[in-house]
């Protein structure tokens, strides 16, 4: 499959979480974000959406998903609305639905949606016709991000059937941890996640999940490792005592990624607290993917455009 075939028809109009794909669809997806990185080198495609409008609705910060999401729309010649909720009238009151009502009523025929609320994609696409990015939800899926982790793992550690990818923070707060849980089973990794018991407590539920209440446990022979932040926004630190314990305690670096499988990588979906969950040597030195996982999320989140728009 390349990107100058004919287009086929997508059997999944909407991206709301990545749990409805199967393996050949997430793998055929990644496929096509490879070709999309060297199509958008070659300022190729530059028309391929040029009939669609983007409406970018960010009902919480961002920086790497917002960006990355502008430049694919606009890589693929789309026209991108900004919504700018503190500007908008989400800001008199005016609810999610009206709001996307609005959009859809203005041209605009595919929303990248981040909100708060776990379920909001749910809505929007129950409520609009639109046609529905989920670019995370509350404590429930951020499936681009899982893509582009995915796509950034396969290429650093080659094929990811049966290797083991440790997920260590605070998971229980995390959409990108459930979305990677996700997608990377489907794959045919190995899973384990580990934090504090108040932020792994109910994953032992997960089929075929590994769960570590230790880090020596969660990194012991891991052949890739993601870290998570602590999401303070949503009261994730009152779990686990203080600050400080967390950092004695599962701050990653060099040393302790000994325990890991010799370079072993580090992930990190961003952004990073520097200090707290991850060292800074260890973020910016050899073993660190996350500059790589930002390049990724623009050719992924054009071959998430294109696929959705039945274009690719």
């Amino acid at each position: 499959m390349t990107v100058d075939a004919p287009a086929r028809t997508s059997p999944h109009r909407h991206l709301v979480d990545i749990d409805t794909w199967s393996r050949t669809e997430i793998e055929d997806l990644l496929s096509l974000a490879v070709e999309m990185r060297a199509s958008r080198a070659a300022r190729a495609h530059r028309s391929l959406l040029e009939a669609e409008t983007v409406g970018l609705a960010f009902y919480e910060p961002s920086t790497r998903t917002r960006v990355s999401f502008e430049l694919a729309a606009k890589a693929l010649g789309a026209t991108v609305v900004d919504l700018a909720v503190e500007r908008s009238s989400a800001g008199k009151g005016e609810s999610l639905v009206d709001t996307l009502r609005t959009l859809e009523r203005t041209g605009v025929t595919t929303v990248v949606l981040r909100h708060s609320a776990s379920g909001a994609p749910h809505l929007a696409v129950r409520e609009t016709g639109l046609r529905v990015i989920n670019a995370g939800d509350g404590m429930h899926a951020h499936p681009t991000q899982a893509l582009l982790d995915a796509l950034t793992l396969r290429e650093a550690i080659g094929p990811l059937d049966g290797k083991l990818v440790a997920i260590v923070g605070d998971v229980a707060h995390s959409r990108v941890a459930r979305s990677n849980l996700h997608a990377l089973a489907t794959l045919g990794v190995r899973l384990r996640v580990g934090g504090p018991s108040a932020w792994v407590a109910g994953f032992e539920r997960w089929a075929g999940l590994e769960v570590a209440t230790t880090l020596a446990a969660a990194l012991d022979g891991a052949d890739a490792v993601m870290a998570l932040r602590v999401q303070t926004e949503r009261a994730a630190a009152d779990g686990i005592g203080s600050l400080d314990d967390h950092v004695r305690d599962w701050r990653l670096d060099e040393t302790r990624m000994q325990r890991a499988a010799p370079d072993a990588p580090i992930l990190h979906p961003g952004p990073t607290n520097e200090g707290i969950e991850i060292t800074a040597a260890l973020a910016n030195g050899p073993r660190s993917l996350i500059g790589r996982q930002v390049e990724n999320g623009v050719p992924v989140r054009m071959a998430v455009l294109a696929r959705l728009a039945g274009l690719a």
